[in-house]
């Protein structure tokens, strides 16, 4: 009863125009002075929550993210992939789908990528005869990799919080990643084949095509190969592999193709900083609310109801799951995220359930929380860039909440999905 009030009053506060860090702080202040009657030692808490190497990383991704898109180096990748496969049925979506996904290993952010591959994205295949709704919905669902696929901004916070190794969340979303954006593609196939819409097939791209797109887009191939690559054959910690990304995207952008200015540089460091600067506000506010609610025993509580239901894994992780998909329908991501992991964790140790494997199903969940209105972030990004009817931004998605949700099972009844990569990693870190 504790904890759903609690939970009641922290979404309404939430939802009542306050910027995150400040409804999180405000509200967990005023907690821990009706626990305590007075407030002391916060700013060491928030100092040694904050007071971490990890959290370099954050802006470090965020600026190498911005070095690619301002040097325009990710403009060849979505020609590299229609070359490739546009002859398909549905050829476009899974060329879509194909860019997301290496966008995704590139930029952390979901919106990012249903932003920069939309714009390109969904004229050329309304021009091509996709009916719009289509071809919203392909980038709608193709967005929500972006928070899957590593490098990823929610894996980081949520490693920082609950204390997970970084490293193996990152190769733990790959092959889900790529599970998700091979179950998309073969969604756009089967719909160009079989459904309503039925757009024409194009012709296959000559081989010096391809070989012309693919030398375009090497450069954006190249750098997730780089750090995730770095990552699994334990040449980087999470920390040196953002360092290194942004250094290669640094030179990419400035030398090689030529494109960013110090004004671009500059301004890429002061979107980053900013970006930065705002989750770890929100960071601060987090830990403050998780540690009033370990002095209000609440996790402990927690753990001793589940305990006493007798609550087996699969029927833990699904209440769970279901709390968190309700909750994607009002709260953004990060918001989720850091009310959520402080009370679940205890519950993860006592049930002896594997944090990288739950970090997933929570990352998988927060892609539904994208499109599922009315508060899925991609779902507007998508109006802002098209002018849409939100009406039909949103049954375009629909189909792909249904895959997600799919998805979700999958990686549910079968966590070797998740876990199987990590473990052949040589350096966790």
């Amino acid at each position: 009863m504790k904890l759903a009030l609690i939970l009641g009053g922290l979404v309404a506060v939430l939802l009542g125009g306050l910027p995150v860090f400040a409804a999180l702080g405000l509200f967990a202040g005023g907690l821990l002075y009706g626990v305590e009657g007075k407030l002391v030692n916060v700013g060491e808490l928030i100092f040694g929550k904050l007071n971490t190497y990890l959290l370099v990383a954050i802006p470090l991704f965020t600026l190498m993210a911005n070095f690619m898109v301002r040097g325009k180096v990710v403009d060849d990748l979505y020609g590299a992939t229609n070359a490739l496969v546009r002859h398909l049925p549905g050829g476009l979506g899974v060329a879509t789908v194909a860019a997301c996904t290496v966008f995704a290993a590139i930029s952390g952010s979901s919106v990012a990528t249903a932003i920069t591959v939309g714009a390109a994205a969904i004229p050329q295949m309304i021009r091509h005869g996709y009916n719009p709704r289509v071809a919203y919905g392909v980038v709608g669902g193709g967005g929500t990799l972006g928070i899957l696929i590593p490098p990823s901004g929610p894996m980081v916070l949520f490693g920082i919080v609950s204390d997970t190794s970084i490293g193996a969340l990152f190769i733990a979303g790959i092959v889900p990643g790529l599970l998700l954006a091979a179950i998309f593609a073969l969604w756009c196939m089967a719909d160009a084949r079989f459904g309503r819409y039925r757009p024409a097939v194009l012709p296959r791209a000559t081989v010096a095509e391809m070989m012309s797109a693919l030398r375009k887009a090497f450069w954006s191939l190249a750098l997730p190969v780089l750090v995730l690559g770095g990552m699994y054959l334990g040449v980087f910690t999470v920390t040196e592999a953002a360092a290194a990304g942004a250094l290669a995207a640094l030179i990419v952008a400035a030398v090689i193709y030529r494109n960013l200015t110090l004004r671009d540089i500059w301004e890429s460091a002061t979107a980053a900083a900013r970006t930065s600067a705002m989750l770890f506000l929100i960071l601060a506010a987090a830990a403050l609310l998780g540690h009033v609610m370990t002095k209000m025993r609440i996790p402990a509580e927690l753990v001793e109801l589940v305990t006493r239901l007798g609550l087996n894994q699969i029927e833990f992780l699904l209440a769970v799951m279901a709390v968190i998909f309700v909750l994607g329908m009002f709260l953004e991501t990060i918001s989720i995220i850091l009310i959520t992991t402080p009370v679940v964790l205890p519950v993860l140790t006592a049930l002896n359930i594997d944090p990288v494997w739950y970090g997933i199903l929570l990352t998988v969940n927060l892609e539904l929380a994208l499109i599922t209105p009315p508060v899925g972030m991609n779902l507007y990004t998508i109006k802002a860039i098209t002018r849409a009817p939100m009406a039909e931004v949103i049954l375009g998605v629909m189909p792909y909440v249904a895959l997600l949700l799919a998805g979700l099972g999958l990686v549910l009844a079968f966590p070797q999905i998740a876990l199987w990569l990590p473990a052949t990693m040589m350096n966790l870190g």
